[in-house]
């Protein structure tokens, strides 16, 4: 009898143990659980942006440079310089900078095989990083990989195409990077039929809409206009690669259960090692929150967001509302919202840079 009282009481103390213990993880998970969810979302949306990355990858073979000065006819020396095919004027040739991706191509009609063979890219240039070729029927496509954002200075005559690198600090006063977060199959938030990828996009195409009506000498770079999902790497690359004093990314909230409730308003999260990141993110609440309305729900530490930590320059991402509240979905899927809302973010923007940014 003795033996088993003795047994009992060793497993009572034992199951005190394991509930102790128990409630010692719990308390001290409980508080990570939104941090684990966001973590889980992001490396989900990582895996379909690099997926749908790959997906338009074109197969490329390396091709050599050939290294020499070239000057054109005004006597001005250039980095890069591409022999024309014959018959081929330069008004033909097409190119496309990608600056999410620092790639750019170059389309070339009337090429065959040899003309790659003989070296059609001579010069001179330690801003390229790759340099490949492919051919698209009777076209040619040459593909320049850069280690930086450049803009190009191009010119051509009758034998060849003549490029140089501008850095963008070269060209504009200003350069700011804005991101429409989500795109592709990384929808964000879906409520009521209406998803987070479409409101992020609206605002920003709003925000460009702007930036051309006011004018101005600013450089301003997105990281997508369209239904496209750029990784989180050349999302934050493009800021980092351009050297831009500020970069912004919009998107829209959403309470972590997903149902919908009476929460509203603008929250912007901002990087905590980073006072001019924290003082760029007040600014955006300010002006947000003024010009549509919504409520100021704070600043949020965003560390645990990839393109925060990573970026290298001031970086502030505004959640403009929260699409689990009906009242302010409802705003938020209006083009008047949702141009008050890129209205607040130019302002944000004008207001940084005349504060030194």
């Amino acid at each position: 009898m003795i033996q088993e009282l003795y047994m009992e009481e060793r497993a009572l103390k034992a199951a005190a143990v394991f509930l102790m213990a128990l409630m010692c993880i719990v308390c001290v998970s409980v508080p990570l659980f939104p941090r684990l969810r966001t973590w889980a979302e992001e490396a989900r949306e990582a895996r379909l942006a690099e997926a749908e990355f790959a997906a338009g990858q074109m197969e490329m073979e390396d091709l050599e440079m050939r290294e020499e000065e070239s000057a054109g006819n005004n006597g001005v020396t250039w980095q890069l310089n591409l022999r024309l095919p014959e018959g081929t004027d330069g008004s033909m040739v097409s190119i496309h900078n990608d600056y999410v991706t620092q790639t750019i191509r170059i389309g070339i009609p009337g090429t065959d095989p040899a003309y790659f063979d003989s070296y059609p890219i001579s010069g001179s240039s330690n801003h390229i990083d790759t340099l490949s070729y492919n051919r698209e029927g009777e076209d040619g496509v040459i593909e320049i990989v850069t280690d930086r954002v450049y803009e190009l200075d191009t010119e051509y005559d009758s034998d060849y195409y003549y490029f140089n690198f501008l850095s963008p600090q070269e060209i504009y006063d200003k350069v700011v990077v804005i991101d429409a977060g989500h795109g592709g199959r990384a929808a964000g938030a879906t409520k009521k039929g209406i998803r987070e990828k479409d409101i992020n996009l609206a605002i920003v195409l709003r925000l460009r809409e702007i930036f051309e009506e006011r004018g101005g000498n600013t450089g301003v770079y997105f990281t997508r206009t369209d239904d496209s999902n750029p990784t989180f790497d050349q999302r934050v690359q493009l800021a980092n690669r351009s050297g831009a004093n500020l970069f912004i990314s919009v998107h829209n909230n959403s309470l972590g259960n997903g149902r919908m409730s009476a929460t509203s308003g603008t929250q912007v999260m901002y990087s905590v090692p980073s006072d001019r990141s924290q003082r760029l993110a007040e600014i955006c609440l300010e002006e947000v929150t003024e010009k549509t309305g919504s409520r100021d729900r704070g600043l949020v530490e965003g560390d645990s967001i990839f393109i925060i930590r990573s970026s290298e320059v001031p970086v502030a991402l505004i959640e403009v509302g929260f699409m689990t509240n009906r009242e302010e979905l409802a705003l938020l899927a209006t083009e008047d919202y949702q141009r008050q809302a890129a209205e607040g973010i130019y302002s944000a923007i004008q207001r940084a840079f005349a504060e030194g940014y």
